[in-house]
C-alpha cells in the first residue's frame, strides 16, 4: 500500500495508481537519468570497466557535453511512465483485491507485514519487467554507443525479472512499514514522502544491485555470452571479490535517493488530489 487515502474498489484502485504513476515514472527519468547512465557505463562498456563515478563523468561530459547524460532517455522517457504506473497500478489493485482474512494474515516476526503486501509486490513487479526488459535494453545499448534490434529484445530478461521482484517486493515492504509505524509521515507534503520512498528505494537497490551489474552487462553485449552465474564468479575473481559487484553503486546511490524521493512527492500529492477531486467515490 503506497498511500493513506481511503480506498475504493480495486479495480478504481488500480486504474487510480496506473494514472499516478505515469507522473512518478515521468519524472524518475527527468531527475535520474543522467546517474543512471553513469552507472551503466562503469558496468557495461568498455574502456569504463576501472574508470571512478568522477572520471565518467568528466570523461563523458568532454566528449559529449550535457547531452550525453541522456542517451538513451527517449525509450524510457515513455516507457517509464508506462511500466512504473502499471508497478503501482497492479500492486494497489492486488493488494485492494486481497482485502480478505487470509491475505491480511500477518507474517510472525515481520513487525505486522501481511501476505498480500508480498503476494500485491510479486505481481507489480513481474508486470514491470515484462515491460521494462525492452525498453532497458534499448536504453542501455544507447547509453554505452551500440545499436540494438527487435529481434533482441528481451535479451537478458530473465535475470531482470529476478532483479525486478527482488527490488520491487523489497520497495513495497518497506514503504507499507513505513505507512504502519509512521504514518504521520505521509501526511506531508515534500519531506516525508522524499525521505520515505529515497530511503526504501536506496535499500532495496542495494540489496538487488549485483543483479543489476549482470543484468547490464548481459543487456550490453559486454564480454562472452556466459550464465549469469559464471558471470557473478569472473567478478569475483577478477574484479575486487564479493564487492566487486557492486560497481556503480555510487552514481546508483545517488539516482535512486533523488529520484524516487522526487517521484514519491510528485505521485503522493497526485494521490491527495484524487481524493479530493472525489475520483475514489
Amino acid at each position: 500500500m503506497t498511500h493513506n487515502e481511503e480506498r475504493a474498489h480495486f479495480l478504481k484502485e488500480g486504474a487510480i495508481g496506473l494514472g499516478v504513476g505515469v507522473l512518478y515514472g515521468l519524472t524518475s527519468v527527468v531527475v535520474g537519468h543522467p546517474f543512471d547512465t553513469v552507472k551503466s557505463k562503469m558496468q557495461a562498456q568498455k574502456g569504463f570497466e576501472s574508470a571512478t563515478m568522477v572520471r565518467t563523468i568528466a570523461t563523458t561530459f568532454k566528449k559529449h557535453g550535457i547531452i550525453g547524460f541522456y542517451r538513451g532517455s527517449i525509450p524510457v522517457l515513455w516507457g517509464s511512465g508506462i511500466y512504473r504506473s502499471t508497478q503501482f497500478g497492479v500492486f494497489e489493485s492486488v493488494y485492494t483485491l486481497l482485502d480478505n482474512p487470509s491475505c491480511k494474515s500477518e507474517i510472525p516476526l515481520t513487525a505486522g507485514l501481511q501476505i498480500r503486501v508480498i503476494l500485491a509486490g510479486l505481481c507489480g513487479s513481474t508486470a514491470r519487467a515484462i515491460i521494462e526488459s525492452p525498453l532497458e535494453l534499448a536504453k542501455i545499448r544507447r547509453q554505452t554507443q551500440q545499436t540494438w534490434q527487435f529481434k533482441g529484445l528481451y535479451q537478458g530478461f530473465g535475470v531482470m525479472w529476478v532483479r525486478t521482484m527482488g527490488l520491487m517486493t523489497t520497495y513495497f515492504i518497506l514503504i507499507d512499514t513505513q505507512r504502519r509505524h509512521f504514518p504521520e509521515v505521509f501526511t506531508q507534503s515534500v519531506f516525508g514522502p522524499f525521505l520515505v520512498s529515497g530511503v526504501a528505494a536506496t535499500l532495496a537497490w542495494w540489496i538487488v544491485w549485483p543483479l543489476e551489474y549482470m543484468k547490464s552487462q548481459v543487456q550490453a553485449n559486454y564480454g562472452e555470452k556466459m550464465p549469469v552465474m559464471r558471470r557473478i564468479r569472473l567478478v569475483i575473481k577478477e574484479r575486487g571479490g564479493f564487492f566487486g559487484l557492486y560497481r556503480g553503486i555510487g552514481p546508483g546511490t545517488i539516482r535512486s535517493f533523488i529520484s524516487n524521493g522526487t517521484s514519491m512527492v510528485v505521485m503522493a500529492n497526485a494521490q491527495k488530489k484524487v481524493t479530493e477531486w472525489g475520483l475514489r467515490g
